[in-house]
């Protein structure tokens, strides 16, 4: 089996002993798959199990592989895996340029080096020049980008997109839905999107799966 990609292998997730989540898929490089289904279904503690980040009460079963590396026992901060919300989740005590530098890669040594990386970065964006600016003063749109770019700062493997469209308005959530998904394959990251609007997943242009309860 080709290991590339997101793999969900057999994957069940369980809330005390009953089942919540069951899935069995694999997500190559660059493609978005859409999680769709009501409220309370799992949504949302499947992506917390692919993080790492599952509260108490709940248990996996199965595995989670990304490019071949299991990552069940690993911690969140060792998996490489990137979230986006539906909140920008900026921080408000620090500069748009400070917070794109919190999630630059380690690797990146010297204030000059990381300094040019977040300036070129802005640029990418369509926010050059925008480093000493407060994040309370960018418009909703602004947030977005900068909380996309710091993600993908990070230099992760792959991507989850939790309802982030969904507090945009509609001028807006188009844009940055093209901006997101064109960044996510330009960069060959298996993308898995949870949302509600059967219009996010239409802009994806990947499979769609429909969660529905477990008995």
């Amino acid at each position: 089996m080709n290991e590339s990609g997101l793999i969900l292998d057999k994957l069940t997730i369980l809330r005390g002993d009953a089942p919540l989540v069951s899935l069995d898929l694999q997500i190559p490089p660059g493609e978005v798959v859409t999680v769709m289904g009501p409220s309370g279904v799992g949504k949302s503690t499947l992506l917390a199990a692919i993080t790492g980040t599952l509260a108490p009460g709940f248990a996996l079963r199965g595995g989670i592989r990304l490019d071949g590396q299991d990552l069940t026992a690993l911690p969140p901060e060792a998996r490489h895996v990137g979230i986006l919300f539906q909140d920008d989740l900026l921080f408000p005590h620090l500069s748009v340029g400070a917070n794109l530098a919190f999630g630059l890669n380690a690797r990146i040594k010297g204030r000059a080096a990381r300094r040019a990386r977040v300036e070129e970065a802005l640029a990418e964006i369509g926010l050059a020049g925008f480093a000493e600016r407060d994040p309370a003063t960018l418009s909703g749109g602004q947030k977005a980008r900068v909380a996309l770019m710091r993600m993908l700062l990070s230099e992760p493997h792959a991507l989850l997109l939790d309802e982030p469209f969904s507090r945009l308005d509609a001028a807006l959530r188009g844009q940055i839905r093209e901006l997101v998904f064109s960044r996510a394959r330009a960069l060959g990251l298996p993308t898995l999107l949870v949302t509600h609007d059967a219009a996010d997943a239409a802009a994806a242009e990947g499979r769609v799966i429909e969660l529905a309860a477990l008995d």
